[in-house]
């Protein structure tokens, strides 16, 4: 039957589609065993179009079929269901199944009974998540096309709310994953990836990066799809002038464009910006529209936290004087090249600037980071751009690449040249390098730098100005030196360090007038390690100033010690290193310790070897003086196997000359006339010093020495070097004989 609002249907069948759009028609399944039923159905609703898109139909004819055509399609907008079919309830165990067993709720369900009475109107709905249920007689035409109306805008609100719901959550994921990233180029490139599964279209896209507008014209940062040639070319460039235009409109413009394509834009930090161009076959809706201003919004913020970790990230791997990576940014290029590459044979250069402290301290720091941007620069102009080239420390580069291409030859050709620097000012720099050829993969980046840093000192002592290939050995030596270091310092921690005193003899009566205090170094085992083993280390390390202070101190105590037991001018010697001396507070600590432990000063004697010579002898003689001041007396050892001057000897104030053992008992004693330690004589006597002869081993050296006036004399021949309970029982016997 069909009553006035029939006219309805008229307007609804006269809607024009939109010019020039063609939009995805709603599928409608009929769900019923009345093939009549079909018929009518399509027949009352042919020729409608609802929000511009029209309805195509599917048909089944039980709830199996129906159920099946389901599984195998998604995109029905609406299903019209017939309650009774191959059974009572077939219509409503669909409905369960599509709801419970298909999980689609987004189809829109109308069910339809020949039989009112069988199901309740009111118990239907409330049970079965349905839309609407109508009896045959009472869906007219109009009522069926509203009902489809309905049901079909609430689907397309749904699936709307769908979308935006899942393009909010690829946002979502698309701004986490982006933020992990370090990379412009890897960024640009997942933004095209997430840009077009967000708008549902295949990879055809670019970015346009304008990355340093003052500096650096915009070019395409990354391409997909038939874009993919452009990639790496300057905007400018482009030969499709759409294309081009409308990049360049987004980037001066800084607004989006959605019309003839889609334009989107990023900006970023300090001017920088990213535009994106895509080009989906459909015309995008306002919600589309919204929701990639959403992720442009998103992306922009990524974007920016990229721009600072590459900031963060230059100051962490770059050197900022001289635009090379630092340290840091060489030991990863070294990691990635051997991870990348591990068995091709490479070598690694540490090439340190000779003088070049000396330089900058007499010049100025500007001249000094000139001299290092020559040298950078010099590095990058004459080595292949496959070599690794950083700035590792002060004035040290590094250098990693192919054996070949990195030998001693090719590093001192760099240097062959002078370098011009702004003023065109001509200055020759010369450089000691430390090469290694790299050919264990198991070693990594810092052990690499190591043993480049092994072969640089060996060239810095032995080789000035020249490359020194790392050898084995060398390592070895290294690794014993730094072993040994580290046992020293437990024993220093754990009291292992002993003083052992030997005897000062006046050679002409006898008589025991001082000692020298000499450290040693007693292993668990009892056995005692060689002062020149340790000492030197103990000097490169620093170490050597606590242990000074412990020997002083040390010393001091056991003189005090002997008080009532020696005479009053029994002296002790302390041996005393340049590095201490070198201290700003050494006078003050001596005064100190010579006060704390109630010893006078004309019981001290501070030992001094040759090279103090190579000191500021203004500021030592000052220390010195201090020292005298305090009755304290200084002596010069090994004097003769240095490079002491007459200058030296003029100026220091040295109350005692110490001669070397190998004058004495050694080759280069001349015996029996013992001419140098004669002339060592006559010389401290000319100064008005005194002398001692070290190492006299037989009575025919003592007779000897007696001869040239030497005043004192130690060695085997007297006694031992002892510890201090051994020097007294020592003192007694000597006493009584």
């Amino acid at each position: 039957m069909i009553d006035n609002n029939d006219e309805l249907i008229e307007f609804a069948d006269e809607v024009e589609e939109a010019p020039g759009l063609k939009l995805t028609p709603w599928k409608i399944l009929i769900v019923d065993d009345d093939p009549d039923v079909h018929v009518t159905t399509k027949l009352a609703l042919k020729d409608l179009s609802i929000e511009d898109a029209e309805l195509t139909f599917v048909d089944a004819y039980s709830a199996v079929e129906g159920l099946r055509l389901l599984r195998q399609e998604n995109d029905f907008s609406v299903a019209l269901i017939d309650v009774v079919m191959e059974n009572d309830d077939s219509g409503l165990s669909l409905v369960q199944a599509i709801r419970d067993q298909l999980h689609n709720h987004s189809i829109r369900l109308i069910l339809r009974t020949g039989q009112p009475g069988f199901a309740p109107e009111s118990d239907t709905i409330r049970l079965y998540d349905i839309n609407d249920y109508k009896t045959k007689s009472e869906l007219t035409r109009t009522r069926l096309i509203t009902s489809i109306a309905i049901a079909i805008r609430s689907y397309s609100q749904i699936k709307q709310l769908e979308a935006n719901s899942k393009g909010l959550q690829e946002t979502l994921v698309a701004t986490a994953a982006l933020s992990r990233l370090s990379n412009i180029n890897n960024f640009a490139a997942d933004v095209i990836t997430y840009l077009c599964t967000l708008l549902d279209i295949e990879k055809e896209c670019l970015i346009c990066a304008a990355l340093n507008p003052p500096k650096e014209a915009p070019f395409i940062l990354s391409a997909a799809g038939h874009f993919s040639d452009w990639e790496g070319e300057p905007l400018a460039k482009l030969p499709e002038e759409r294309v081009r235009k409308q990049l360049t409109q987004v980037l001066e413009s800084k607004k989006h464009i959605f019309d003839n394509g889609i334009c989107v834009y990023f900006p970023g930090a300090n001017n920088q910006a990213l535009a994106a161009l895509v080009e989906p076959e459909h015309t995008i809706t306002a919600s589309e529209q919204r929701l990639l201003e959403v992720f442009c919004s998103n992306i922009a913020v990524t974007f920016e936290n990229l721009q600072l970790y590459s900031s963060i990230e230059q100051l962490a791997f770059q050197d900022s004087l001289v635009k090379l990576p630092n340290r840091n940014g060489f030991m990863t290029e070294i990691g990635r090249q051997l991870n990348h590459s591990p068995r091709s044979k490479k070598a690694l250069a540490l090439i340190d600037l000779d003088g070049f402290s000396y330089m900058n301290s007499v010049l100025d720091d500007a001249f000094g980071d000139e001299i290092l941007c020559a040298v950078a620069q010099r590095l990058c102009t004459h080595l292949p751009r496959s070599h690794c080239i950083a700035r590792v420390g002060g004035d040290i580069f590094g250098v990693f690449a192919n054996h070949k291409d990195l030998t001693p030859q090719i590093i001192e050709s760099v240097f062959s040249e002078p370098f011009t620097l702004h003023k065109n000012e001509s200055l020759r720099i010369s450089a000691t390098s430390g090469l290694i050829l790299v050919d264990d993969d198991s070693l990594s980046a810092a052990e690499l730098i190591k043993n480049a840093g092994v072969a640089l000192k060996q060239a810095k002592y032995f080789n000035r100005g020249k490359t020194v290939l790392f050898a084995t050995e060398q390592a070895d030596k290294a690794r014993d030196r730094m072993q040994m270091l580290n046992r020293l310092r437990a024993a220093f921690s754990s009291q292992r360090l002993k003083l052992h005193f030997q005897p000062f003899i006046r050679l002409q009566d006898g008589v025991t007038v001082g000692a020298e205090s000499l450290l040693r170094w007693e292993t668990d085992d009892g056995k005692f390690i060689p002062p020149d083993s340790f000492i030197p280390l103990a000097e490169q390390s620093g170490m050597i100033v606590a242990i000074g202070e412990w020997v002083l101190s040390t010393a001091l105590r056991w003189r005090s010690s002997l008080s009532g037991k020696v005479d009053d001018t029994f002296r002790v010697a302390v041996n005393v290193s340049l590095v201490q001396l070198k201290e700003d507070d050494f006078v003050e600590s001596v005064i100190q310790h010579m006060q704390a432990q109630r010893v006078a000063g004309h019981q001290i004697e501070i030992e001094l070897t040759e090279s103090i010579a190579a000191e500021d002898i203004i500021s030592v003689t000052k220390k010195l003086q201090k020292l005298r001041e305090h009755n304290i007396s200084i002596s010069m050892d090994d004097f003769g196997t240095g490079y002491s001057s007459l200058s030296v000897l003029r100026n220091l104030p040295f109350n005692r000359l110490k001669i070397d053992r190998n004058f004495i008992s050694g080759s280069a004693a001349d015996q029996p006339n013992y001419t140098i330690a004669r002339t060592i004589k006559e010389l401290a006597g000319n100064f008005k010093m005194h002398t001692i002869a070290e190492g006299i081993e037989t009575q025919g050296q003592l007779d000897a020495l007696r001869q040239t006036g030497c005043e004192e004399g130690q060695g085997y021949f007297f006694a031992r070097p002892m510890d201090a309970y051994q020097f007294e029982s020592w003192l007694m016997l000597s006493a009584n004989e």
